[in-house]
Order: structure tokens, then sequence, then C-alpha cells
């Protein structure tokens, strides 16, 4: 096959639109009230069913969700394969660093319901796993990943900090009564100035007597916690954690993560803002829209609010306990109209771009490769020799060294994915 093969110069590098994948899982959100079931159908031309539930829309060449180069003529090949026979589009600092892949996964989420309490493995524990359970964990790659909301976006991200903490263990009689009072006071007890490394091992015995605890002893503690939610609720205006409490029981009734709720950062995202996410930070998104990017894996470890495999064990040796509000990315302007997301992460670097009517505006040719989505509007995405019409759900490849130009005579909103600008400029 041709280096390109939609059109153009083959010597010219050019944009490729790709055919993309979804994922039916059960936190999705259901039919047309799914953002993802709508990208999902324009890009595939697939007709959506009501009563489905549409969760993810995935953009890249991981083997549980592989995207097809839309060659126009019937000719189509998976975006893996086509980069495997056309290395040159990752740019000589991909190629060298990871090999001729692309090294990041872009998707759209639509969150109906909690998804599980759960973490990313690093590298090592990414091997492992993949080495000892292949058919759980997919691939021997870790998975840093960052959401960028899209709607109001709500998710549990990092313990909450000491100060939290201690309040939680003298307000919630339940958590003391599933991991023990003793348990609890070595919490409340630790001086917080010279107990740092004391205080983790402590939250770290808590979290794991909790997550490992009979289930009867939890639906117990629920029954419990919610009856007594549910008569103050009638005295005073709970919390926003208790009213999650509430939610997070009736979605997943006798749930060890309802429980764990209490112990996690309740983050709640504006549109356009960011959240990224370490290996080994517990996380679980909660509702809304987003655009997610991550290194190229599907590397799960799950402790609760699912009814999926769940390995508490690892996940809760695997957790770093670091506690505190997670940060958020604001982004940072590029120009009037491109805001850049860059995460402490190599593999990945977000931009978002909004275009107002009659608007344009130039990404410049960058050393690596990039993955372009619509979210709303159309209008022309040009290189120097082709110009496309492009339009909501549309997704395009773009080869290292290509320089993109968008206009639009509507409102047009995209995003794109790209290796961090900091790694293919200093390699």
């Amino acid at each position: 096959m041709e280096e390109i093969t939609n059109g153009g110069n083959k010597n010219e590098p050019q944009l490729l639109k790709l055919k993309c994948s979804v994922q039916n899982y059960d936190w999705g959100r259901i039919g047309y009230d799914s953002r993802v079931a709508t990208l999902f159908e324009k890009n595939c031309g697939v007709q959506i069913d009501e009563k489905k539930h549409y969760a993810e829309f995935w953009m890249g060449t991981h083997v549980s969700g592989p995207s097809v180069v839309d060659a126009g003529d019937g000719d189509n090949v998976s975006l893996k394969v086509w980069i495997v026979q056309n290395p040159k589009v990752l740019g000589d600092v991909v190629v060298d660093k990871w090999g001729v892949d692309l090294p990041f996964l872009l998707k759209v989420l639509s969150v109906g319901k909690s998804l599980s309490i759960q973490a990313h493995p690093d590298q090592e524990l990414a091997g492992f796993l993949h080495k000892t359970q292949p058919n759980v964990y997919k691939d021997a790659n870790h998975k840093p990943e960052m959401a960028l909301a899209l709607t109001e976006f709500e998710a549990l991200c990092g313990f909450i900090s000491s100060e939290e903490l201690d309040v939680v263990l003298e307000t919630v009689p339940e958590i003391n009564e599933v991991v023990g009072n003793a348990s609890a006071n070595q919490i409340l007890t630790v001086d917080k100035h010279i107990g740092e490394l004391k205080e983790e091992r402590a939250l770290q015995s808590i979290f794991t007597k909790l997550m490992s605890v009979d289930q009867e002893v939890i639906s117990e503690a629920l029954s419990k916690l919610v009856n007594r939610l549910t008569h103050e609720k009638e005295k005073r205006r709970l919390t926003s954690k208790e009213e999650l409490v509430l939610k997070l029981e009736k979605e997943y009734p006798n749930d060890v993560g309802v429980l764990a709720a209490l112990l996690f950062n309740h983050v709640k995202l504006e549109p356009g803002d960011g959240l990224y996410i370490a290996a080994n930070e517990p996380h679980a998104y909660l509702n809304g829209e987003c655009i997610e990017c991550m290194a190229a894996s599907d590397n799960v470890v799950r402790a609760g609010l699912t009814p999926k495999y769940i390995d508490v064990k690892t996940l809760c040796s695997m957790l770093t306990y670091k506690q505190g509000l997670p940060e958020i990315l604001k982004g940072v302007p590029m120009n009037q109209y491109v805001r850049r997301y860059t995460p402490p992460f190599e593999e990945f670097e977000v931009d978002q771009c909004v275009l107002d009517q009659g608007a344009s505006v130039v990404f410049p040719a960058l050393p690596g490769p990039s993955v372009f989505v619509v979210i709303s509007g159309e209008g022309t995405m040009a290189t120097a020799s082709r110009e496309d019409r492009v339009s909501e759900g549309d997704a395009l490849f773009a080869p290292a060294g290509t320089e993109v130009h968008v206009s639009t005579d509507t409102e047009l909103q995209l995003y794109r994915a790209g290796v961090n600008h900091k790694v293919l400029l200093n390699p």
C-alpha cells in the first residue's frame, strides 16, 4: 500500500479519515441521550439502537477497539496495519521511543451511571498482570489518562485530605463498625506533622480492611447508613458526598464501593476543565461526558461499583495512598481558538479548538502524529495540497509533519490528540 491511500501527492502528508469503534458498557448513556452514540452514527453510518448503552467512542490502534482507514474505495485497512506499512507517518521520535504504533488512545465518554472504583497499573505491574492474567489484562502497557469535560462532569479521584478523613471517621459510625474502632483510631492519633508515612500506612490498612470484609457486613453497614441518611434528610440538607452515597447505593446496591466513596475526593468539573490521573491512583467517573486520552492501553484494576471482575488484593496493594485534591487543568491558550492540555505524561496531550462562525486556525506541523475528532459543527480541514469537508463525528489521522488549516462557516468544535510536545521537541 502506498503511503497515501486517499488522494493527494503520495509524497506529501495527508489527512486520513477514520472509521472508529464503540463500546457498549452498561454505565453508558442510552440511545440518543449519548453523545458517543450520535458521534458513532455519523462516523460509521450505523443505526443507533435506542435501548442500548453507548459508553465510549475509540480512536486509535488498540486491539480492543481499532480504527479503520476509510479509503473510500472499499479497500479499508486497520489504522495499525496502515501505520506498520507506513512507519514514517509516526516520525522518528515516536518510532525510536515507542516502536511502530500509536502511543496514545483518544476517546469520547458518555457516562450515565458510575464507573467502577479503579486504578491503572504502572508499567512494571501492567507487564506482570498481562503475563499472569492475559484474559483479564489485555496488554502490557501502563495507562495514565486525562479527562476533559464536555459537559458538567463528576468523578471520584484520590483520597481525601487527612483533615477530611478525620471528620469521616468521627461522623460516619458505619465505617468504624466495618473496619473496627482500633483501625480508625490509628488515623485519628497520628501526628500530622511527623507521621505522613505512618498515616499513609494507616490509611492503606483501613482501606484494605474495608474493601476485604464479608458481603454480609457491608450489606448491614450500608443498610444502616442509608436509613440514617434518609431520616437525616428530613431534618437537614445533606452534603454532596452524602447525596452521592444515596445515589451510588441505588445504582449498586450492597456494594462496598458505596462506603469507599466516602474516602475519595468528589470532584466536579465544568466544561473545559481537565483532570489527569497517574498510574496507581484510585478514581471513578460518576456522571457527564468528556474527551479522554491515555497511553494506548485498556488495563483496569477494579474493586467496587461494578459487575465486572474485581481484584481487591491487587488494587489495595498498588495504590499510592496520596491524599488531597487533584490538580484541575484549565488549559494553556495557544491562540484565540485553541487551548492545550499537557499532563505530566510523555505519550499524549490534547488541544481543544472552538471556532466561531467564519473563523480559521492553523495547527502547525509537528514531528509526531495527531488524531482529530469533530465534536460539533462543520467546516474544512486542509493540508498543502488537499481540502476535506468535515462535520460532527469525523475522526482524522494526521501524519507527522502535517500542517493543518481548519476553517468554518458555522461554529466548529474539535479536539486534537498528539504526543506530548515536550517529548517531540526535546527527545
